[in-house]
């Protein structure tokens, strides 16, 4: 049997069957960050980009992900999310801006990938939005934080 929970024992694609599984409080962080030159940060902080409120138009972005993860992810289940916050922080130091998504559900699966797919388009549209600008950004540093609810109860990701 494979390890991976998407594959049937005869190696094809499936969706996983949770019908068994108990529906619980689930809740999925994830955070990531995008690079960028100093101006760039400035233009972002001072709210006078071209397009707009970049941040105000990311965080709207990123809950829309969240929403429309089984859409993009061929095997992901839609869930109805009962919570979705996306978070900017400007970090001066590292000319970045800092992006994270707490996701929440009642469920039988858990939201870590809505919880990615959150930060993912977000930072992906402050690329958009900034890139007339400065076409160098980076985009890094993805991951779950933490989740909680489920069989396995809480974890925290890059902890021993």
């Amino acid at each position: 049997m494979s390890p991976l929970t998407h594959f049937d024992a005869q190696g094809q694609a499936h969706m996983v069957d949770v019908a068994a599984k108990p529906a619980t409080h689930r809740v999925a962080i994830a955070e990531g960050r995008i690079e960028m030159l100093p101006a760039t940060l400035a233009l972002i902080a001072s709210g006078n980009s071209k397009k707009g409120d970049v941040l105000g138009v990311a965080r709207i972005a990123g809950i829309m992900a969240a929403k429309k993860t089984s859409e993009l992810i061929p095997l992901c289940h839609p869930l109805a999310l009962t919570r979705v916050a996306v978070e900017f922080e400007l970090l001066q130091a590292g000319n970045a801006v800092a992006c994270r998504a707490t996701v929440e559900t009642v469920g039988p699966t858990g939201v870590e990938m809505e919880a990615l797919t959150a930060v993912q388009v977000a930072l992906l549209t402050i690329y958009d939005m900034c890139k007339a600008v400065d076409r160098g950004m980076t985009i890094n540093g993805v991951r779950v934080l933490e989740k909680h609810g489920g069989s396995r109860g809480a974890g925290r990701w890059g902890e021993a």
